[in-house]
């Protein structure tokens, strides 16, 4: 029997052997239900969210695709959905509860606080623009997470099978004003942004949503997201 606050955390990966463990070992002793759903991965991925004690599901590639398997086989009354490589604070679920316990929680979602994992001055900049943009605009990073209700992510529509802003796909579905910061941190990892710059690579997810926000459709974005 299903109980009311039942959280399952779906994490769709692919390839994601180095970091999934740490991104498990924070959820599973506070969710109620692990499901990680691979992609396809060659990295022993799924041995690992197994011996985690995780669910482990198999989907075609892409991570709304992912995502939405994901949902759908999940027997929570709630949704957490997180990236591979990010991991919560130990007082996530306190953070969680605070939605899931209000009033008008089941009609609204949660993000939590971007960090990342580099003290550098550039990463601190970043982290706090990105949070500034979620309370501002409503639209948190996939990294920061999402906690919805079953009830209220299955009214939506839930993830559409993007290639790419399956997150800001859904994150205006559900609205800036029904969208709540959560305090507890999100530690992603920076590897993305030190390899490509931490300027050029948040200039390309600036062009990338402006160009997703302008009309542009999300394949041919992911072309030159690559």
């Amino acid at each position: 029997m299903r109980r009311h606050g039942m959280v399952s955390v779906i994490i769709p990966v692919l390839n994601g052997a180095t970091r999934l463990a740490a991104t498990l070992a924070a959820v599973k002793a506070d969710a109620n239900e692990v499901v990680v759903v691979d992609g396809g991965s060659t990295d022993g991925s799924q041995s690992i969210a197994a011996a985690a004690g995780a669910r482990v599901l198999s989907a075609p590639r892409g991570r709304g695709t992912q995502l939405a398997a994901g949902a759908n086989a999940a027997e929570g009354d709630w949704l957490l959905f997180l990236h591979a490589d990010t991991v919560l604070d130990r007082d996530w679920r306190a953070s969680a509860e605070m939605l899931i316990a209000s009033d008008d929680g089941a009609e609204r979602a949660g993000y939590f606080r971007l960090r990342f994992d580099d003290h550098s001055a550039p990463a601190r900049r970043v982290a706090a623009i990105a949070n500034w943009r979620s309370r501002r605009f409503g639209l948190p990073y996939g990294d920061q997470g999402l906690l919805i209700s079953k009830s209220f992510y299955s009214a939506l529509g839930g993830y559409r099978l993007l290639p790419l802003m399956e997150d800001v796909d859904l994150a205006r579905r559900i609205g800036r004003r029904r969208l709540i910061g959560l305090p507890a941190a999100a530690t992603t990892s920076a590897e993305r942004y030190r390899r490509s710059g931490w300027v050029c690579r948040p200039a390309r997810n600036l062009l990338c949503l402006t160009a997703y926000l302008a009309g542009m459709p999300p394949s041919r974005i992911a072309r030159f997201y690559g």
